[in-house]
């Protein structure tokens, strides 16, 4: 990738069956950022993730998102993924008869386009040596995707898909959920080994602990479907201590929720930060 990617949402809402669930987003996620997004359960973190990849299910009635300045909301969930965004989806779906193997060749080519496709020998040998980093059994390749896997297995599958789909922009919804310490771990420095200029990552997750692994340059804290607080690492830390009761003081707010926001994305497809933050 010659230049460094740029997502950038504004006033982004959207609705699910008529209630709305995002109420004017703004953010802007580039290369070599980390941005943590944490909030309460029902409180439109998912709903963003999937209305940025365009879940059916969520309509979005006002706003933008554009990658690299082309505009997402007017490409095919295909097309989205083609242009460089990834979803590390929280509830990974199974899907018989497809291994891992013929699906992640398949997502490459895809991505590569025709004429561009990566040879057999260079894939076996790229997936060979990202599963012995995320500590997966050879095996795993020649299984059906997702099929039989556990928990922290089909969470490092995402890392692994990831990894050899090399987006521009990552977002991994809830990666740390089930995981146990050693799984987290493993996940974690699968995330920091493609840290870099050339690829942003947004992050959603209700806890500290994952940013212990993996530190977020800003986080962003919603409610009520609105980033309602921004700040550094400094702020999730004071989450982890404190929870969100300040917060909730601070602003006035009563209840954090924005209704039936069911905080998942389970179909197989792959605000701004304040001034003085944008300008670090």
């Amino acid at each position: 990738m010659s230049q460094s990617p740029t997502l950038v949402i504004r006033g982004l809402k959207a609705s699910v069956e008529g209630k709305e669930i995002l109420k004017g987003i703004d953010l802007e996620v580039k290369g070599g950022e980390v941005h943590a997004i944490m909030g309460p359960n029902g409180t439109g973190k998912s709903t963003l993730a999937s209305a940025i990849m365009g879940h059916p299910k969520y309509e979005v009635t006002a706003g933008e998102v554009t990658l690299d300045g082309e505009n997402i909301l007017e490409m095919e969930v295909d097309e989205r993924a083609r242009a460089g965004l990834f979803l590390c989806m929280q509830y990974p779906s199974e899907i018989t008869g497809v291994t891992n193997a013929d699906f992640l060749r398949s997502a490459i080519n895809a991505r590569l386009g025709e004429g561009n496709e990566i040879s057999l020998i260079k894939f076996i040998r790229k997936m060979e040596e990202k599963m012995k980093e995320l500590e997966m059994n050879p095996e795993f390749a020649h299984r059906y995707l997702n099929e039989g896997f556990s928990g922290g297995e089909k969470k490092r599958n995402e890392i692994l898909q990831m990894s050899m789909l090399e987006p521009k922009i990552a977002i991994l919804d809830e990666v740390d959920s089930g995981l146990d310490i050693d799984a987290l771990k493993i996940v974690a420095e699968g995330v920091n080994r493609m840290r870099g200029p050339e690829r942003g990552f947004l992050i959603i997750t209700h806890y500290q602990r994952l940013l212990n692994y993996i530190k977020p340059d800003f986080v962003h804290v919603m409610m009520q479907g609105r980033i309602v607080k921004s700040g550094g690492p400094e702020l999730a830390e004071r989450l982890e201590a404190e929870g969100y009761d300040w917060i909730k003081e601070e602003l006035g707010i009563e209840d954090v929720t924005v209704g039936n926001d069911e905080e998942e994305f389970k179909v197989p497809m792959n605000t701004i930060a304040p001034e003085s933050l944008m300008k670090k």
